[in-house]
Parts: C-alpha cells; sequence; structure tokens
C-alpha cells in the first residue's frame, strides 16, 4: 500500500515537473515581502505546496494553506484542492510557495492550465534562489505545522 501510494505520488511529481521544466519564467511572480504583504491585506491567498516532510522541517509561511502539489490523485487531485479551498473561484487571486520557486513554478502553469487566472509564483521560495533570499532568510513570519498530512 505505501510503495503503491509513494509510486502515485512520485508519478504526479514527474508529471507536474515535467510541464515547464525548462522555461525560466513560467507567468507572474511576486517576491516573498510582496506576497506576504498582499496575503495579510487579504488580497491573496497563500499556499505552500511543498511537501509534508518539509513543511515539518522549517514550518509555514504564517496564514498559508498547505497543499502538497504531488497529490495521490495526480494533477486533477491537487487542482481540485486548491479549487476546493478557493471555493472554486478561479479568479482569486493566488500565491505559490515551493522550496526554491521551480515547483512555485510548474504547479502555477498547472492551475493556469486549469482555469486559475490570477497565479503568482513567488520565485525566491522558502529557502531562497537567484530570485531572491527567500521567506526564512528574510525573516518572515512561519507557523509550526501540527496538521500536517
Amino acid at each position: 500500500m505505501h510503495i503503491h501510494r509513494f509510486l502515485t505520488a512520485a508519478a504526479a511529481m514527474v508529471a507536474l515537473l515535467s510541464i515547464n521544466a525548462c522555461s525560466e519564467s513560467s507567468g507572474p511572480t511576486l517576491t516573498a515581502p510582496d506576497a506576504y504583504a498582499q496575503a495579510q491585506a487579504g488580497k491573496l491567498t497563500l499556499i505552500d505546496i511543498r511537501h509534508p516532510e518539509e513543511w515539518h522541517q522549517t514550518g509555514v509561511a504564517k496564514g498559508a494553506l498547505h497543499i502538497d502539489m504531488t497529490s495521490a490523485q495526480g494533477e486533477a487531485g491537487f487542482v481540485a484542492q486548491v479549487a476546493a479551498e478557493m471555493g472554486g473561484d478561479k479568479h482569486a487571486p493566488i500565491g505559490l510557495l515551493s522550496r526554491a520557486g521551480n515547483r512555485g513554478a510548474n504547479a502555477q502553469q498547472v492551475l493556469l492550465k486549469a482555469g486559475f487566472t490570477r497565479v503568482f509564483n513567488i520565485k525566491e521560495g522558502m529557502d531562497g534562489s537567484n530570485a531572491g533570499p527567500g521567506w526564512i532568510a528574510r525573516g518572515l513570519p512561519l507557523e509550526g505545522c501540527t496538521d500536517c498530512r
């Protein structure tokens, strides 16, 4: 059972990563401070798309939803989870937070392809990238992840 779930999740991750792996910029981006400010103002929903192990290691961005982009149901499962959290509103602004922005860009393309219209990649991610130092290094607030699955 565990191997089947792992293989399904691995296949979903490969599919998500292959969508736009070579693209430098796949859509609109935000810096971590801008994303946090917009979320605090109620203008953006933050979604941390990393894996549960990563959530446990670092915590999640304050106020962020946590939806593992490698849903056991593949892209359709990921899209369904995001749609449910957004109340079906595909025009609501969403900021995707991954480790270093790469998975965020891939998930962004998945959501755009599914009809979401305002999806932003927080390109520097939690740990930083060439786009910036990252959520953690910038000292932006984190919350422990007690209900991560």
